[in-house]
């Protein structure tokens, strides 16, 4: 582990995970890293280059991805995990997780969360603002979970999955790879096939 941590991303969710590293009080130096070459400092970090620099720096620096949409997020990194980089796991000092509890590489726990025992979530995931994970759920990776949104017991996401906020899984249900959930849904039946789903109970549109 390295003093330094270096973000992927300088937009809203980028902030986000800068805030929870300040607040983890672990690295001496944190920067950003971004593609908009105008951006110079965000919350009082500076931005000392454009995404690709990281490949080039890994030595150097813990390597976190701060970006949102899921599909960037595994691509990137992916390619940072095969050069060897060090990435870390960010969860949030008011988080609360339960025992039994694993997290894969460059996954963030946000603030108000809670996850309950004997929970595994894969790497690259979001577990954003006041979601909540009860026991014994299998999350993939590259997933995110959006705020306020409610898995029951013994729940199954799979990979690339996006729920959105204030969506709920009832207990004992899979969730295929690569679906949309929208805001609000409650799923109550196992989904199988990939695609985007709303409503209550949730159904596929597309």
């Amino acid at each position: 582990m390295s003093n330094k941590l270096l973000i992927i991303g300088a937009s809203g969710h980028g902030k986000v995970i800068a805030d929870i590293a300040l607040k983890m009080d672990k690295w001496q130096e944190i920067a950003f890293l971004d593609d908009d070459q105008n951006l110079n400092t965000i919350m009082g970090l500076e931005v000392i280059g454009v995404s690709d620099m990281a490949y080039k720096v890994i030595n150097k620096y813990d390597i976190f991805v701060g970006i949102g949409n899921n599909t960037i997020r595994k691509k990137i990194l992916e390619k940072l995990e095969s050069l060897g980089a060090n990435i870390p796991i960010l969860i949030h000092p008011s988080a609360v997780v339960g025992e039994k509890v694993s997290f894969g590489v460059g996954t963030v726990v946000m603030a108000g969360s809670v996850i309950n025992c004997c929970t595994s979530i894969g790497k690259g995931c979001v577990i954003n603002t006041g979601s909540t994970i009860d026991h014994d759920n299998k999350i993939g990776d590259f997933i995110h979970i959006s705020p306020g949104a409610h898995l029951a017991g013994t729940v199954t996401v799979g990979q690339g999955t996006w729920l959105g906020i204030s969506s709920v899984i009832s207990n004992n249900i899979s969730i295929a790879s690569n679906c949309q959930i929208g805001a609000g849904a409650v799923v109550v039946k196992d989904i199988t096939e990939s695609g985007i789903y709303i409503g209550v109970p949730a159904r596929r549109i597309k």
